[in-house]
């Protein structure tokens, strides 16, 4: 065992910061919507990346170009570097890891999208699961001090207690989709308790902003409404989500990934200790963490559409349709452990969000 590794299963008590040094931070899904903020974050703040992608064509290719356009003409480009691997190719991956000085992870890239996973099961294994292997076997082999990776509030599922929190069960997915990443937070859990490796999950809720993705349902909007075109209303609109913007969601996971995650049985007085006894599902022994990222104020669709109108200044043509199969009618994070372990809320209102979203797509797409 390296000592790398050894420092990892005695970090006592409190948490490090994790800080890159001469060494990298890996970003995955780095032409991605959340890996392209975040990369450009960490550059921003002096930090070197590599940056992984495939660069599928789940959506516009020329979007996530675009976005790499957009790091690798910034002032701090000379502190990002690109590598085109795909997350479930083994060798490639192992590779990757050999070749570069790496201090911590940040896992972003998955194949994404709930109503997809209907349709196209196996990408969902090969990237969300396979994938996955692929960067903890990384991290556990090559010393990385922190993963820090992408949940989604997906898990919860047929859950129906509000708002959601991670000290609930979570055992009962309605997508393949929420399936894997249950599955990512199994694994990294795994992993934290045999090797030491100290990983951080984290439950993203509905996220939108300035160079979202064109499937999610603002940037969707958006398009339909300007171009004339009826928007497709699920649940005949009586559907809630915690909307959460970019800038938001950014913040948390840095600031979650500079925490190094430590047993909740050492982690002070936020939480009591674990027990075998009555085992709850946000805690662990091991140097594994979870926690939700959300705006902790679910909206409801159509009031969701009358701010997109308010901003576009036009008015939506509705196409009102019944639930979709894996959709779920509301999501609402609860987010305590986020601001008592991390020190962070979200802090973007949808109209302040959208508001930004428009004038990004009108400048972008217009």
């Amino acid at each position: 065992m390296s000592t790398r590794r050894q420092s990892n299963r005695s970090r006592g008590s409190e948490y490090r910061r994790c800080r890159s040094g001469n060494n990298a931070i890996l970003v995955t899904g780095v032409a991605g919507f959340i890996g392209f903020h975040t990369a450009k974050h960490l550059i921003d703040r002096g930090d070197r990346v590599v940056g992984l992608d495939n660069l599928n064509d789940y959506y516009d290719v020329n979007l996530k170009r675009a976005r790499l356009k957009n790091i690798e003409t910034s002032p701090s480009a000379e502190l990002f570097q690109f590598e085109k691997i795909d997350l479930a190719d083994r060798a490639d991956m192992a590779s990757l890891f050999e070749r570069h000085a790496l201090d911590s992870v940040i896992h972003l890239g998955a194949q994404a999208g709930v109503r997809y996973s209907l349709e196209n099961p196996h990408v969902y294994i090969d990237s969300n699961l396979t994938g996955f292997v692929n960067i903890l076997e990384g991290c556990r082999r090559h010393g990385i001090r922190h993963l820090t990776y992408a949940s989604s509030s997906s898990v919860y599922g047929a859950n129906t207690t509000m708002p959601f929190s991670v000290h609930h069960n979570v055992d009962h997915p309605v997508s393949l989709y929420a399936a894997t990443k249950k599955s990512n937070e199994l694994l990294a859990h795994t992993y934290s308790h045999l090797f030491g490796l100290p990983t951080t999950g984290l439950r993203f809720f509905t996220v939108y902003g300035p160079w979202g993705r064109p499937d999610m349902a603002v940037f969707k909007f958006t398009e339909a409404i300007l171009n004339d075109r009826p928007i497709d209303v699920y649940n005949h609109g009586k559907m809630k989500r915690d909307f959460t913007y970019i800038d938001d969601i950014v913040e948390g996971v840095v600031r979650s990934h500079d925490r190094i995650a430590v047993p909740n049985c050492c982690a002070g007085g936020n939480h009591p200790a674990w027990s075998s006894d009555k085992p709850d599902p946000g805690m662990s022994r091991a140097p594994y963490r979870i926690y939700n990222i959300g705006n902790n104020r679910p909206s409801e669709l159509t009031h969701l559409i009358e701010v997109i109108e308010n901003a576009l200044g036009k008015k939506a043509k509705k196409n009102f349709l019944p639930m979709q199969p894996g959709d779920v009618p509301e999501t609402y994070a609860d987010i305590q452990d986020l601001i008592n372990d991390v020190g962070f809320a979200p802090k973007t209102s949808l109209e302040e969000g959208i508001e930004k979203f428009v004038e990004w797509y009108l400048d972008y797409a217009m």
